[in-house]
């Protein structure tokens, strides 16, 4: 069972590296508020063999509020590819180091 400290330590690591991309403006997630959430939904699955397609499932269902809520889109929508695969390399070496 993890304890928040190890959540938080996983959230900083993907907030500082991963971003979302809108209008080729990258915000990273710590300031966008959305590491922690990520990380809560991430952190259970590291050792039970996260692969691409767990990812994949858990970012289409992070719900993101836009423009005030007008619309709503997936976590998966707004993160590039590369950004995937660079929180994917986030998670194996966290993975690796527990």
């Amino acid at each position: 069972m993890a304890n928040n400290q190890q959540i938080e330590d996983l959230a900083a690591e993907i907030g500082d590296k991963v971003y979302i991309d809108v209008a080729k403006w990258h915000l990273y997630l710590k300031d966008a508020k959305l590491h922690t959430t990520l990380a809560e939904q991430v952190y259970p699955l590291l050792n039970n063999g996260l692969n691409g397609t767990k990812l994949t499932e858990i970012l289409t269902n992070i719900s993101i509020d836009l423009g005030g809520g007008r619309q709503k889109t997936s976590l998966l929508n707004l993160i590039p590819v590369t950004a995937q695969a660079r929180l994917m390399d986030v998670l194996q070496d966290y993975e690796r180091d527990m």
